[in-house]
């Protein structure tokens, strides 16, 4: 087994779009308000995909596993305090 890369780009691939730039560069108090949605959809998208996965609707329990990943790794983007890498 190899080690994963610490490289912040690596773990939160939302790093390497030209439009996360623009979320870090928001007002604090947005951002804090951006980043609490995006907290409540992952949560949310995550249990829709575990529900889905139970009721054997696959490709919704992908789709939703997506939702929640990608709405994670843009709070990770936007929390106000970071502790280490995203």
């Amino acid at each position: 087994m190899t080690d994963r890369s610490s490289n912040a780009h690596v773990i939160n691939p939302v790093l390497a779009l030209p439009a996360a730039q623009r979320l870090i560069d928001l007002h604090p108090d947005a951002r804090a308000a951006l980043a609490d949605l995006l907290k409540d959809l992952s949560k949310d998208a995550r249990q829709r995909a575990q529900k889905s996965w139970r009721s054997n609707k696959g490709p919704m329990a992908v789709y939703w596993k997506a939702v929640g990943a990608y709405a994670t790794h843009l709070y990770r983007v936007v929390r106000l305090h970071r502790s280490g890498p995203c």
